[in-house]
């Protein structure tokens, strides 16, 4: 139940799921944390941490790892690098024909994001090529040496 102080904010986004036609979708923020969507499911995420909580433990070498790429830069020039690859070796095609035909298959009104992401991320990351992988990973272990982590 929601106090009715807090202020509702309102956010429409348009998706276009096919062709011209596109679906509004209406989503509902009503204070920290909440997080409502009067369209169709979205998305299930884990709640967010507490920041009391994570005070007394020392970061991990890969949370270290992950800073240190956030705050130089690299991460972002990773992701571009990523999806340009993706885009180059077809396979962002290849995923949203998965996609159309998953939706096609069970009806678009039967489907949920929830759904897509179910069955389309274990396709999605084994059909990665392996030359893509080597090349991050690559570029990864030299960003590591020169950051002398």
């Amino acid at each position: 139940m929601r106090p009715p102080a807090l202020k509702r904010l309102y956010v429409c986004v348009h998706s276009r799921s096919y062709g011209d036609r596109s679906a509004p979708f209406r989503f509902q923020l009503t204070g920290v944390g909440d997080f409502f969507c009067s369209g169709r499911k979205s998305v299930n995420r884990p709640p967010t941490p507490d920041v009391m909580e994570n005070q007394g433990k020392e970061p991990t070498f890969q949370e270290l790892i992950n800073i240190e790429l956030i705050e130089s830069g690299e991460k972002e020039r990773l992701m571009e690098l990523l999806r340009e690859r993706l885009i180059e070796c077809g396979w962002k095609d290849e995923m949203k024909a998965l996609c159309r035909a998953f939706i096609k298959k069970k009806g678009r009104n039967n489907v949920t994001v929830d759904d897509l992401v179910h069955v389309i991320t274990p396709k999605g990351r084994a059909s990665i090529p392996d030359s893509i992988k080597a090349e991050l990973l690559q570029r990864i272990r030299t960003f590591l040496v020169s950051a002398a982590l």
